[in-house]
């Protein structure tokens, strides 16, 4: 059994949580929650009673084990290797905690996840994998996600150009929604096998379900003990169903009430053992609560400052591991320092398991105080239309629509309402627009590569550094399923920084797989949902500066961070 250890420092915030969860008492929220009541949340039942299969999921998935493991035993005993989970947000999120968290076991497989649409990476599985030897996982709910047919189309192709087409099916594995389009694609192309999830539990609540569990089983996860942890962190019992003494609820509370205070920057530090935990959680915060002119930002993967890098904005969440002490120092001068701060310490990391369940039912809380819908992300549309209207564009002419750069210098394009002469005075004029309570969103449409990733932070320290704003860096389109929803749905105080380049090489997309023709490559894709992105966020009123950097994405990066006097 493991361990959650809970303390908060809150200062003057401790009062308005205690307020809180005295009112969630009065209101028998958690009891109300437990009994799938909507009202919670809204009048309607629209898109709440439908999406609340997670509360018992992890009960339910205990009876689903044998054909789990049935699967990953099959794999391993046919000579399997590694699997490739093709899917984007909630369908890839967990999948990825698992495979980061634990690894592959002795004799299991390797576990890694394609979750964009950049041909950079898209060929480099294809030039390290063993078609013979992967398994492929195409992991969807509607079963319509273009990401994830994109990628299966290619792979198709790829896996029946070496082993046969007869043979090809046999390294699919479906997972989606019951009636979906992707059960019908599994049976046409007669996969391995196909699971049907629970249609009850929206992607981003999908940990504990046939999305995360399946491709976890294939790492050699003990899915008994991940699950026992979830049960336990779920705190359902007669004994746990207060306010005061449910985990989740205090933590709902607290991000809730904060937010409400103006610290609406959720900032999570975590151990390294546990770091991917980090963009689950984001998704899952941000897609749930950033809608109706309210959210809450997260803000992972930040590297941890000293207390003078922050503004009053910033509410500090340290989930580590008993017994790590990587970031305890620098956590104890922001407590020191009058920041609020929660502190998480899992016994282990099969606490992963509880993890989860607390913090969908912490964000199903914060839904109830911020009085939206959690479970609905009625602005996510918006960027898959314009997107598709690209794309029409692109197959009507040949060529997407063009665009004229305000300026060009320096081998950088820039595009928007720009008045400067260069790139770097470009981005110093955009950001101070920023100063009070906004924050920055790096979107970064290049191939994450360990340059990229390290230009990446060293412009997110010096956008910190000089304007004291909260910056967060996600890839493209991978964020569009993570925290797209926030962009458009919040009060609209964010910066947006596109961030395109020329890809190296590019690679097709077959129109059907198991054909040759092909109308449309990655590279095109991803312009495409770039374009429609922008565009999307314009629409909503957001401020948004793009910059193409030519062939050398992480050159133009540093040079950027330079023009802001980072390293």
């Amino acid at each position: 059994m493991g361990e959650l250890g809970w303390t908060a420092s809150l200062g003057s915030y401790q009062k308005a949580v205690d307020a809180a969860l005295v009112r969630m008492a009065d209101e028998r929220v958690m009891p109300r929650l437990w009994a799938r009541d909507h009202t919670l949340w809204k009048p309607q039942p629209t898109e709440i009673t439908n999406r609340l299969g997670w509360l018992h999921i992890a009960e339910e998935m205990r009876e689903a084990l044998p054909g789990i493991t049935a699967l990953a035993d099959a794999a391993r005993q046919e000579g399997y290797t590694h699997a490739l989970l093709l899917g984007m947000g909630g369908s890839s999120l967990a999948p990825e905690v698992f495979a980061k968290t634990y690894g592959a076991a002795k004799g299991h497989l390797e576990l890694a996840v394609l979750d964009s649409t950049d041909p950079g990476a898209v060929l480099a599985f294809a030039e390290t994998l063993d078609p013979a030897r992967t398994l492929f996982l195409v992991s969807t709910k509607s079963g319509g996600t273009v990401e994830t047919l994109s990628a299966f189309k290619y792979f198709y192709n790829w896996v029946a150009r070496a082993v046969g087409a007869e043979a090809a099916g046999r390294h699919f594995v479906a997972i989606t929604d019951p009636g979906s389009s992707l059960a019908a694609l599994a049976e046409r192309y007669r996969f391995r096998q196909t699971f049907l999830n629970d249609p009850n539990i929206g992607g981003r609540y999908s940990a504990l379900s046939y999305f995360g569990l399946v491709p976890a089983a294939l790492l050699g996860v003990d899915l008994a003990k991940l699950l026992e942890r979830a049960i336990e962190g779920a705190c359902g019992s007669d004994a746990c169903v207060t306010a005061h003494d449910n985990p989740a609820a205090r933590l709902g509370a607290v991000i809730g009430e904060l937010a409400k205070a103006g610290r609406d920057k959720l900032t999570l530090i975590t151990s390294p053992a546990i770091a991917s935990l980090g963009d689950w959680v984001e998704q899952l915060v941000a897609e749930s609560v950033g809608k109706e002119g309210k959210g809450v930002l997260p803000v992972v993967g930040e590297p941890v400052g000293a207390p003078a890098a922050y503004g009053s904005d910033r509410l500090f969440v340290y989930l580590t591991v008993k017994g790590d002490r990587v970031h305890g120092a620098a956590v104890r001068a922001l407590e020191q320092a009058g920041q609020p701060v929660v502190r998480l310490t899992l016994g282990d990391r099969y606490d992963l398991g509880g993890q989860f369940f607390i913090w969908e039912l912490a964000t199903a809380v914060v839904g109830y105080l911020l009085e939206v819908n959690p479970f609905d992300q009625p602005n996510v549309e918006s960027a898959k239309v314009r997107a598709r209207e690209m794309v029409a564009a692109y197959a009507e002419r040949g060529a997407l629509p063009a665009e004229q750069p305000a300026l060009t210098a320096e081998g950088v394009a820039v595009y928007g309402d720009v008045a400067a002469k260069g790139p770097g005075e470009a981005l110093r004029d955009f950001l101070a627009m920023g100063q009070g309570s906004g924050y920055v969103s790096v979107q970064a449409y290049i191939q994450s590569t360990p340059a990229a990733d390290q230009a990446l932070r060293a412009l997110r320290l010096a956008i910190r550094e000089r304007y004291k704003l909260a910056v967060t860096v996600g890839y493209g389109p991978r964020f569009l399923h993570s925290t797209g929803q926030l962009h458009k749905g919040d009060a609209g105080n964010g910066l947006f920084i596109q961030v395109t380049a020329d890809d190296s090489r590019d690679a097709r997309i077959p129109d059907e797989a198991g054909k040759e023709a092909s109308a449309m490559s990655f590279s095109v894709l991803k312009a495409a949902q770039a374009l429609g992105d922008r565009q999307a966020l314009l629409d909503a009123g957001r401020r948004v500066i793009r910059f193409h950097l030519g062939t050398d994405a992480a050159a133009g990066l540093r040079r950027l961070a330079r023009a802001l006097g980072g390293a």
